[in-house]
């Protein structure tokens, strides 16, 4: 029997038996549900298959699998641990604290509350000449450049980092210093998406090469930054698209050998929030995967209270996300461990494809200046910015303890990290909002029509709904005639009310409510009912609470009419 075991064969079943077995499974939705179109202009398939990528790509996916591991600097993935101190006491404990328990980079934003004295400066030096560093300045004449000049001379030749600066910096002395740098986090934390990040990333490349004397000097100076956000499979073709662009933009300065370029990443802070903070914690452990998986060569988690003020304890628990990553998933024994993925090598391919010709919309608009100083740049992140935000509102993108099981019980940091004041996140809207009307002290309500089990479903929803906003409403228990809800009603401190109810018993005791209603009360419904909407808001309803309907912009009306209500 085991022998006949051992000979059986599973017939496999082709994309159509797939396609048949999930039309079923839709009752009656079209297949085209399943597609899922991303922000850069992506279209999402429902399954892929070996077939289907070989159909897509042909010869041209051996060439692509060949050029991301060549171009690969594994295995690296450097901890880069950022300090954060507020005097310089504390900055050169936390620096040793962090080199001691495994940072591997010094990695510094200049824009501190201290001083970069010479005495300062002098003390720093060492760490730059035996660690290798990542340091972020505004521009060439930052104060913290200084410490180069503290370095002996028979000690340049062996320092080793990175300067992020919108601007290269030009440090002749120093050969293995990368001080040019292609930055897209600025663009990142505007709303950019994956494609435009990669083109712009070839456009500043391609404004920097051209200042310089050859390729080859400029490509040993080069590096590209980039922040990983929570699309988790998008982040990781990001990184090896980079690296299959990177190929084909130096083979247009006639570059034939393969040319290695440091990518230097960071956990996004756009999607970071200051409510539910260690959820930040998941996020960013998620984002570091990514950027493992996808082959940053030097790596920065954020603290998941980094938005307001980081903690001792914060920081070491940043560190070790890293840490475990790099040494416990064994990722870095794998040479492109997401190569040959179906779905991750269709994905790299379309951000190679959709970069490339935006990257050429932009050198033939005069570079990359040129298109800045036209508007079209500011205009496409925008709308990509505008198409994230909406997706965030509307709930058909999840940011868990914001938009989606939010604890109203939590409470808002109102102070800001001034290093990251400028991101425009996600969850922004949401925490203005709620400061307003946790100011304001709102009263709000739900009366449950019906039985508890048919009434449950939508007063949760509800619930939900206005506990994005810290709002706690009161909860009628279960009412079933209008002669009870006018009474609820009468009897209430709420100033709005939402009725939630199942379909049938809204529609049965709704209009006769509204008729009874005391009149300065604010009514909702929750639900669409497209039948009776007109005469509903006729008799004195406000409007309805319902399932891809915009929170924000729902709940600020909400609050706007409650605060005419009060005066």
């Amino acid at each position: 029997m085991s022998t006949n075991m051992k000979n059986i064969e599973f017939e496999k079943p082709a994309y159509s038996d797939w396609q048949d077995a999930a039309i079923k499974a839709l009752k009656g939705k079209p297949f085209e549900s399943l597609f899922t179109a991303t922000s850069e202009g992506v279209t999402l398939q429902p399954l892929y298959t070996q077939e289907s990528l070989l159909e897509k790509l042909g010869d041209e996916l051996d060439r692509q699998v060949a050029t991301i591991r060549s171009l690969q600097n594994s295995p690296v993935f450097q901890v880069a641990q950022q300090v954060h101190a507020d005097t310089s006491e504390a900055f050169f404990a936390q620096l040793e604290d962090s080199l001691a328990r495994g940072n591997e980079v010094v990695t510094i934003d200049s824009r501190v509350q201290f001083e970069w004295t010479d005495e300062v400066l002098a003390k720093l030096a060492p760490y730059f000449s035996e660690y290798s560093f990542k340091i972020t300045v505004n521009n060439a004449q930052d104060p913290l450049l200084a410490v180069f000049d503290q370095i002996a001379v028979d000690q340049q030749q062996t320092v080793k980092g990175f300067i992020v600066s919108q601007d290269p910096i030009s440090l002749e002395a120093f050969p293995n210093v990368r001080s040019v740098n292609a930055d897209t986090t600025t663009y990142h934390y505007q709303g950019a998406n994956a494609v435009q990040e990669l083109a712009y990333a070839l456009a500043l490349a391609a404004k920097f090469a051209e200042q310089e004397e050859n390729f080859e000097v400029f490509s040993k100076k080069f590096f590209v930054t980039f922040a990983i956000d929570t699309q988790f499979f998008a982040e990781i073709a990001k990184l090896r698209a980079f690296k299959v662009l990177w190929k084909a933009f130096s083979s247009a300065y006639g570059v034939a050998e393969t040319i290695k370029i440091p990518t230097v990443a960071e956990t996004s802070l756009r999607s970071f929030a200051k409510l539910d903070i260690y959820v930040n914690l998941l996020r960013s452990s998620n984002e570091a995967l990514s950027a493992l998986i996808g082959g940053a060569d030097v790596f920065t988690v954020h603290p998941h209270d980094v938005l307001t003020k980081p903690t001792e304890q914060s920081i070491r628990i940043a560190r070790n996300v890293s840490l475990i990553l790099k040494e416990e998933t064994n990722v870095l024994k794998v040479t492109d461990p997401a190569g040959g993925s179906y779905f991750i090598e269709s994905l790299t391919a379309d951000f190679v494809k959709e970069a490339w010709a935006l990257f050429l919309t932009i050198e033939a608009a005069g570079g990359i200046d040129a298109y800045t100083a036209s508007g079209k740049l500011a205009e496409e992140i925008e709308i990509s910015y505008q198409s994230r935000i909406q997706a965030v509102q509307t709930r058909k993108q999840s940011l868990i303890g914001t938009n989606i099981y939010a604890n109203p019980a939590d409470v808002l940091e109102h102070d800001t990290n001034p290093l990251f004041g400028y991101i425009k996140r996600i969850a922004a809207p949401f925490e203005k909002l709620r400061a307003e009307v946790t100011a304001a002290d709102m009263k709000t309500a739900i009366l449950a029509l019906g039985t508890l089990k048919s009434s449950k479903p939508r007063a949760d929803f509800v619930a939900g709904f206005l506990n994005t906003v810290g709002l706690v409403p009161e909860k009628s228990e279960p009412i079933t005639t209008v002669e009870e809800a006018v009474a609820w009603l009468k009897a209430t401190e709420a100033k709005y009310v939402v009725i939630a109810g199942s379909d049938e018993d809204t529609k049965a005791l709704v209009a006769a409510i509204l008729a009874e209603k005391p009149a300065h009360l604010i009514v909702d419904v929750a639900g669409k009912f497209k039948d009776e909407e007109q005469a509903w808001l006729a008799n004195g309803l406000n409007g309805f609470i319902f399932a891809g309907q915009n929170i924000i912009e729902k709940l600020q009306s909400v609050f706007t009419s409650m605060k005419e209500v009060q005066r």
